[in-house]
This record gives structure tokens, C-alpha cells and sequence, in this order.
């Protein structure tokens, strides 16, 4: 029997966020919310963030002019992953408290390491 993450690999196409991974993606949304754009303190499971990469996400979320919220539980049934054949891409609908469900999105990669995975924030942006 496969696991979410397993199937998804193997060619399953687009599915939803592995449970799993959901505690350390909110993680990230927390610390963004908290304008912490380089997860200065770190969160488990991700890969620790660039300057150039931090800067980019702080200016995408200044310049869409609403103010980030942690996300809800309704947050992961729009949001989506799939595997790449190297990674998996995964899309997270942000939130904002001014309109709820927004336009944003946040881009991560999630790869295997040493039997465990890690996600790499990739970008902020509206599709």
C-alpha cells in the first residue's frame, strides 16, 4: 500500500499537500506573517532561506499592499502538489486578513534527504 507521498510520485499527478508537511509550511506562513522572510530562527524541515530569495518574497508581499495571515485549515483544500521526477512542486494558497483566500501563492520543492524530506521556499507570487 502507498502512501500519499509515495502514489504521488509514482505518477499519481496533482494531488493535495501530504499531511505530513503541513505543521512545517504553516510554520513558514507564521514566520512570514511575522515579516521573518529569512526564517531567522529556522524551522524544521526546510532548508534555510536566501538573502536574495527573503528579499524578493518581502517585496511581492509589500507590493500586493494586503497583510498575511497564518493560513486556516481551509488553506490546504486548494492547495496542491506534484511530482516533478526530481521533486515535488507544491503551491499553498495564502491568506490575507483583509480579503481571506487571496491571490498569493507560495512555491516550495519538497526532495528526499537521508529518508526524511525538505522543502526549499522558492518564491511568493500571484499566478
Amino acid at each position: 500500500m502507498h502512501d500519499a507521498v509515495s502514489f504521488m510520485k509514482d505518477g499519481g499527478g496533482e494531488g493535495p499537500v501530504p499531511t505530513a508537511w503541513r505543521a512545517a509550511i504553516e510554520a513558514v506562513v507564521d514566520a512570514f506573517v511575522r515579516q521573518d522572510y529569512a526564517l531567522s530562527t529556522g524551522v524544521a524541515g526546510v532548508a534555510p532561506v536566501s538573502a536574495d530569495t527573503a528579499d524578493h518574497i518581502r517585496s511581492y508581499i509589500k507590493d500586493y499592499g494586503a497583510t498575511l495571515a497564518p493560513l486556516p485549515p481551509q488553506a490546504w483544500n486548494t492547495s496542491a502538489c506534484i511530482w516533478t521526477g526530481h521533486h515535488w512542486d507544491v503551491m499553498v494558497d495564502l491568506w490575507t486578513e483583509e480579503e481571506g483566500s487571496s491571490d498569493l501563492v507560495l512555491q516550495l520543492h519538497v526532495v528526499e534527504q537521508d529518508g526524511a524530506y525538505l522543502a526549499e521556499i522558492q518564491m511568493v507570487f500571484v499566478p
